[in-house]
């Protein structure tokens, strides 16, 4: 913005009080907001209007002002819809007009007046009067064309709202996308809860957490990064089916799928497993596009994807031999997955374990690949601390991954009840943690206790909701969907 232009609007700012009228008013007259003054008066003709003369005020931002001498026209936004207010001279007081004329691009006014048609048939509210709500003292961008540069798109998202339509649509959808998800649960039976976000210790996956300090007690806490083994505590006591959307938070790296605050949907049901949660992700997938989009047929960066069940239901196993022709099971131990990875011409690279080892093959040949909804199933137990161990390998778990457009989208298992065999996991995630894991899961005591007190076959499920909304809303970017992303410092 330039100088001239600052400085201009800040001599209407002091003029305006020069005169009496105060910029920032506490209270708004009453006022009809814009969409519903214009339904019922859409398909009324000029001459109706004319007869009738129905009185009417609203109030709004001011998206465009045009002066034709005698003749002033602006257009007001209130909450995304627009509606044109016209001032003749002949016909208000001769201080309004002055005073209107004096108004800038995203002032807020209040406007009352007559509904009324102009000659080219445009709904129109002829004023009488303008009251100012609130003045703008910087210049929208680019006269309200577009906001086209990222960075300050994500820097100032406000910017971006008034701007740019799809913005504001993608926001809509968002909160739409949560509403779904709730009336699809709750529907179900399923209770909204609420869980620590400072938490003693950390757990439910395997990330490296934030660090906070508490002055007066002198303790270190940790931000969430799930909020897994307290809805589990729910579980144990009682409450048989619990979801929770909050905010997780890792400390990691940032890209177009990843923030290090994100949302996250999860929800656990006694007496069920992870086929149960299979079935829960896709009805509730198919359920939410449906509310939302009232299509399960979308399309997502030129793909285009069904979201409707059935979705495969494909073993990690049979994936990769698929991808890689390497038969991960018939290799016992790290050593000769290695060798049966350099049989198939392929980088073993350094994964210090045969799970580990596993989820790189996956992430590396098969990910990227797995565009319509699929399930993978059958994960390695060394990567998957806190699901039951499949009755058909120990080395597995009844875990499985729902995959969209080459994205992970969620987590979800048949959940490890037994405290003796969750005590040895743990365990066993310490020896990581002091070999250089940093994402090793820390030993829970108290969960341990929690657990020992009895917990039902249980199946739990997250989904991540930045990455649902990103693919029902066609964004190319996580940051296009979380209206405040993480974003570095200004001008590093």
């Amino acid at each position: 913005m330039s100088e001239n232009e600052q400085d201009a609007r800040r001599a209407r700012l002091e003029a305006l009080r020069e005169d009496g009228v105060d910029p920032f008013p506490a209270r708004v007259a009453e006022r009809t907001p814009i969409a519903v003054l214009r339904e019922p008066w859409e398909d009324t003709s000029a001459e109706v209007l004319e007869a009738e003369k129905p009185p009417a005020a609203i109030a709004g931002r001011i998206k465009a002002l045009r002066s034709f001498g005698k003749l002033l026209f602006m257009t007001l936004v209130d909450d995304g819809v627009a509606m044109q207010v016209c001032l003749r001279k002949q016909e208000v007081a001769p201080e309004v007009f002055a005073f209107s004329k004096k108004l800038d691009v995203g002032d807020f006014v209040r406007a009352e007046g007559f509904v009324w048609r102009t000659k080219k048939g445009e709904l129109t509210l002829d004023a009488r009067g303008i009251t100012m709500l609130a003045k703008c003292l910087q210049p929208l961008p680019e006269k309200w064309h577009g906001l086209a540069d990222v960075e300050t798109r994500y820097r100032q998202r406000y910017l971006d709202l008034l701007s740019n339509e799809e913005a504001r649509s993608t926001a809509l959808l968002r909160s739409r996308v949560t509403t779904a998800l709730r009336q699809f649960l709750g529907d179900r039976g399923f209770l909204e809860v609420e869980t620590p976000v400072l938490q003693q210790i950390y757990g439910g996956a395997a990330a490296r957490p934030f660090t906070t300090h508490h002055n007066l007690l002198d303790q270190q806490l940790y931000l969430r990064i799930s909020d897994e083994l307290y809805l589990k505590r729910l579980v144990i006591g009682g409450l048989d089916r619990v979801y929770e959307i909050g905010h997780n938070f890792r400390n990691e790296g940032i890209s177009k799928k990843h923030n290090p605050e994100f949302t996250m949907l999860e929800c656990y049901q006694a007496f069920a497993d992870y086929r149960d949660m299979m079935d829960l992700t896709e009805e509730m997938v198919g359920f939410v596009a449906e509310r939302v989009l009232g299509t399960t047929s979308i399309e997502f960066q030129g793909a285009k994807l069904e979201l409707g069940k059935p979705w495969p239901r494909i073993t990690i196993r049979d994936v990769i031999l698929e991808k890689t022709g390497v038969d991960i099971l018939a290799a016992e131990d790290l050593t000769s997955l290695q060798n049966a990875v350099r049989a198939q011409g392929k980088d073993p690279g350094d994964a210090p374990t045969w799970g580990v080892l596993v989820d790189d093959l996956f992430s590396d040949y098969v990910e990227p690949t797995l565009i319509q909804p699929t399930f993978i199933t059958n994960h390695p137990v060394e990567i998957s601390p806190l699901a039951k161990r499949s009755g058909e390998d120990p080395r597995l778990v009844e875990r499985f991954e729902p995959f969209i457009a080459g994205m992970e989208i969620g987590n979800a298992f048949s959940e490890l009840n037994d405290p003796d065999d969750q005590r040895e996991r743990f365990e066993a995630m310490g020896k990581a943690r002091e070999q250089g894991d940093e994402e090793a899961h820390p030993m829970d005591e108290a969960f341990l206790l929690a657990l020992e007190h009895g917990m039902p076959p249980t199946g739990g499920l997250g989904i991540g909701v930045d990455r649902l909304v990103m693919i029902l809303a066609d964004a190319p970017n996580l940051r296009e969907v979380i209206l405040f992303p993480h974003l570095r410092p200004e001008g590093d």
